[in-house]
């Protein structure tokens, strides 16, 4: 009897490829499209047409679709902590909470309840089963990649997980999705928060947090102006901040480079290099490892701290409680508490945490440590 495969289908591309390269190796395969944002009254949500776009790819393929909310838990489990982190003057990254909670968390188990032997996505990675548990490993496709979006999921999870689309190129999976007739295959790919979609980000965090507009200050502590909101900004940002051209200023371009949360003030700087900017290490949360624990008490590796950044060699050294201090070869650009620090050696992804501080390149022109903390 075929093995059953429970496909988490989003109405785009690359699960739907996915769906038809287990299709063809002959397993059980069904869809399951999960809803997990229901407020629609801006239009910008567009999962009504993902979950019809996700029907036509069932339809062709001859496969069942089944489709379920879990629209309460994951305001509970991501939307929750992102308000809270930006209340808080941090930048999250809500797809790597989701990822966790909500795709292999209570949809994982909803694919369980269904008979899966196992869950597939279209993410671009790969997991190679050993004797001792699973590796992520990067997709062939560097560009691709969502290794860095994938590394807090618990390696139980990963364990009956499947990422078919994730040895190929994105050029393969939309030609294989058009020579097969799925609707799908020149559909454009989906980007940025999902339950903001194309809707202005500001209009957006306003309707749950209210902006509290405070000084804007340059690094030696002249008042520029006033700032909308410390949610509304992140490290090394240049647009946005109205400052432009200023009298008796030199030319150069303005920059986040601190957030000030005891006085609600926003540090400015000119130069994308400016010593307030770079980071030579960072402290983070507690780490998640995919293997169930760390490669050693100290090692070094190459971490990301933000999307599709290249790799930057670095040294991990655990902390007692968990955590860990991230020290880095080259001082790194607007590192940003809140996001995370991703690990890898070679093309095995070993696991990461939240960025939780981080330790300036110069210590003489450091912001003061409740800035340092903020973010």
């Amino acid at each position: 009897m075929p093995e059953r495969v429970i496909v988490g289908l989003s109405g785009g591309v690359d699960s739907a490829v996915a769906a038809l390269l287990l299709a063809r190796k002959g397993h059980d395969v069904q869809g399951l499209f999960m809803a997990n944002w229901e407020e629609d009254e801006d239009g910008y949500c567009t999962a009504a047409a993902d979950y019809q776009d996700a029907r036509q790819v069932c339809a062709e393929l001859g496969i069942p679709l089944h489709r379920v909310s879990f629209a309460r838990e994951y305001r509970d489990r991501v939307f929750a902590h992102f308000l809270a982190e930006y209340a808080a003057g941090r930048t999250p990254n809500p797809d790597v909470l989701c990822n966790r909670e909500i795709k292999f968390g209570v949809c994982f188990e909803y694919a369980r309840r269904l008979g899966a032997a196992a869950f597939a996505t279209g993410h671009y990675a790969r997991v190679e089963q050993l004797a001792d548990g699973p590796r992520l490993l990067r997709a062939r496709d560097r560009d691709k990649d969502q290794t860095y979006f994938l590394h807090a999921v618990a390696r139980e999870q990963l364990a009956r997980t499947l990422f078919p689309v994730g040895s190929l190129p994105k050029a393969e999976v939309r030609r294989l999705a058009r020579e097969h007739g799925l609707p799908v295959f020149d559909k454009r790919d989906s980007t940025g928060i999902c339950f903001i979609g194309e809707r202005p980000f500001r209009r957006f965090l306003e309707q749950y947090l209210p902006a509290q507009p405070g000084p804007l200050e340059s690094d030696s502590g002249e008042c520029l102006g006033r700032h909308a909101g410390l949610m509304y900004y992140t490290l090394g940002q240049r647009a946005g901040l109205g400052l432009g051209g200023r009298r008796g200023a030199a030319p150069a371009p303005w920059y986040v480079g601190a957030k000030d949360l005891a006085r609600n003030a926003l540090i400015v700087v000119q130069g994308h290099e400016h010593p307030l900017l770079l980071s030579d290490a960072l402290c983070s949360g507690p780490m998640h490892w995919i293997a169930g624990r760390p490669p050693a008490q100290r090692f070094e590796c190459s971490a990301q701290t933000r999307y599709r950044q290249p790799e930057q060699a670095c040294e991990v050294e655990l902390q007692d409680d968990g955590r860990a201090m991230i020290r880095f070869r080259e001082p790194q650009r607007a590192v940003t508490p809140g996001q995370y620090a991703v690990l890898y050696q070679g093309d095995t992804c070993l696991g990461g945490a939240v960025i939780e501080s981080t330790l300036p390149a110069q210590p003489g022109m450091a912001a003061p440590a409740d800035r340092a903390a903020a973010g």
